[in-house]
């Protein structure tokens, strides 16, 4: 077991807090066929990344602003069989009950997250920096420094938990310590992660101590690999 310094967590959305996998390669799915794309090459790219940046990359002959207007909105009505993730109700509850600060950094749009948070049970946060509150997605730093920003938090104090290469990537650029999860892009071994764990049960919160006054400890199953 390692343990972590952590004044405040900031969480991905899609395959971190919620089980949205389903629902999302559905939609960007439907999404390629309409426009004569190869589904499995859009869904395998389409994780982790802002709508209009994945569409720009993968269409640019569309306009990208207007499509991902209209698949955000048909994403935002689509909540049927989203459930949260493992220990993330657990996880959320010690970080409230402990008085420790955590914000949601995604790349979908605020009426997706708030969707799909309200859809799994979960409380929405504070802070909530989504893809239309950013000018620059992941793999770009900005969200993440914005999130801490308005937690009042040094992000070399953040703990951000990501399940995608381009957030993990985000989150190491913002000088935050990255523990990775299962479920999306990352395998384990990426350079960005302090720690992998198999699911949100495995971070346990030690309260502070006298030799580690106004701090909690995370501690985590240690790296793969």
């Amino acid at each position: 077991m390692t343990s972590i310094p952590v004044r405040a967590v900031l969480f991905d959305l899609d395959g971190v807090l919620v089980h949205s996998a389903s629902a999302v390669e559905r939609s960007w799915a439907r999404w390629a066929r309409r426009h004569g794309l190869d589904a499995d090459q859009v869904v395998a790219l389409c994780h982790g990344r802002p709508s209009v940046e994945t569409i720009a990359r993968l269409a640019p002959h569309l306009d990208a602003a207007a499509e991902a207007g209209a698949l955000e909105a048909e994403q935002a009505g689509d909540t049927a069989d989203l459930t949260p993730c493992r220990g993330s109700a657990g996880l959320i509850g010690a970080l409230d009950g402990a008085g420790v600060p955590w914000a949601v950094v995604t790349s979908g749009t605020r009426p997706v997250a708030a969707a799909r948070l309200a859809a799994a049970g979960h409380r929405q946060p504070e802070v909530f920096v989504t893809a239309d509150a950013v000018t620059r997605g992941k793999p770009d730093p900005e969200g993440y420094l914005t999130a801490a920003r308005a937690l009042g938090v040094d992000p070399a104090d953040c703990v951000v938990v990501e399940d995608a290469e381009p957030g993990a990537r985000a989150g190491h650029a913002a000088g935050a310590t990255v523990i990775g999860v299962p479920g999306g892009t990352l395998t384990g071994h990426e350079d960005t992660l302090t720690a992998y764990v198999p699911s949100l049960t495995d971070l346990t919160l030690t309260p502070p101590t006298a030799t580690t006054p106004a701090r909690l400890t995370t501690r985590v199953a240690e790296r793969v690999g």
